[in-house]
């Protein structure tokens, strides 16, 4: 009887557990499937004063974005260049991506390895720019950026990037560092190899997890960051987040071009989570959580 109780817990417990989970990712998935019914309606059912599940789906609102074709309706009449917000984003988060881990390793290397008088007065620095409200550093930045002649371009929204990603790179590298061996390098010093062969030869790739998840981290958060391109550029140069409000107008918000822009924007994020996905996870529970 006792072990009888005892499974019937179990499967009751398991029931619970399932029940709680789907109800979760329902509840967690349905913004986005709201989203994409809204990007395949047409003016008057975007419009409707009660949501409708049920009708006519069309395209319409992703020619409009892609440029295949001009929007009239409801008294609004829009041609939003958003493959130009697109390609600028395409442009500034890559670079930005790039030249956080070209400027990171190094200095989560040289937190990781050798012991200094200043390293953990760094390692706060690093913490304290990840942290910091990117408000209270904004109209500095955009006098600044006057001044010399960053204001509107991509180098400057580049750079502005390197607050966000470069502590990061430099928090999550520094702890995984430190998680492999410095025995494993020497090894190789014996063999003829120099530190920097050493490192790169041995390290990089042992540490290949925690790359990976700390480059999907930063393309995240330089992808979705919308702040620094409101302020610190204007339509020639801003990125796709910001381009998105371009279908908002004194006239009206077309809600259906921006449901289909944002789905559009998500794309090149949710390819490269395919991509690196393996490494996510083990990335993340191995490196970021030392230090």
């Amino acid at each position: 009887m006792e072990i009888a109780e005892i499974e019937r817990t179990s499967t009751l417990g398991r029931t619970v557990a399932y029940v709680v989970l789907i109800g979760w990712t329902i509840l967690a998935l349905f913004p986005i499937y709201w989203i994409l019914l809204t990007s395949l309606k047409g003016p008057m059912d975007v419009t409707s004063s009660t949501p409708k599940f049920f009708f006519s789906p069309t395209l319409q609102n992703y020619e409009v974005v892609l440029g295949l074709a001009r929007y009239t309706g409801l008294g609004e009449t829009s041609r939003v260049d958003f493959l130009r917000y697109f390609l600028n984003s395409l442009i500034i988060v890559p670079s930005a991506v790039i030249l956080s881990l070209v400027l990171g390793l190094p200095v989560a290397y040289v937190m990781a390895r050798y012991r200094f008088k200043l390293r953990e007065n760094f390692y706060f620095f690093f913490l304290s720019l990840y942290f910091m409200p990117a408000v209270l550093i904004l109209i500095p930045l955009y006098l600044v950026y006057l001044r010399v002649h960053l204001y509107n371009t991509h180098l400057g929204l580049i750079l502005i990037l390197q607050l966000v990603n470069l502590p990061l790179v430099t928090l999550i590298m520094r702890g995984y560092f430190e998680d492999i061996s410095p025995e494993i390098e020497q090894s190789a010093q014996v063999d003829g190899s120099t530190r920097l062969e050493a490192m790169l030869n041995i390290t990089l790739p042992l540490a290949r997890p925690a790359l990976m998840a700390t480059t999907f981290l930063c393309t995240i958060f330089s992808w979705n960051n919308f702040m620094f391109g409101t302020i610190l550029a204007t339509t020639k140069t801003q990125p796709v987040t910001v381009g998105i409000l371009a279908f908002k107008s004194y006239e009206a918000i077309l809600w259906g071009q921006m449901a289909a822009a944002s789905l559009i924007t998500a794309i090149p994020v949710l390819i490269l989570a395919i991509i690196i996905q393996r490494y996510i996870v083990r990335g993340l529970t191995l490196g970021a959580v030392k230090g």
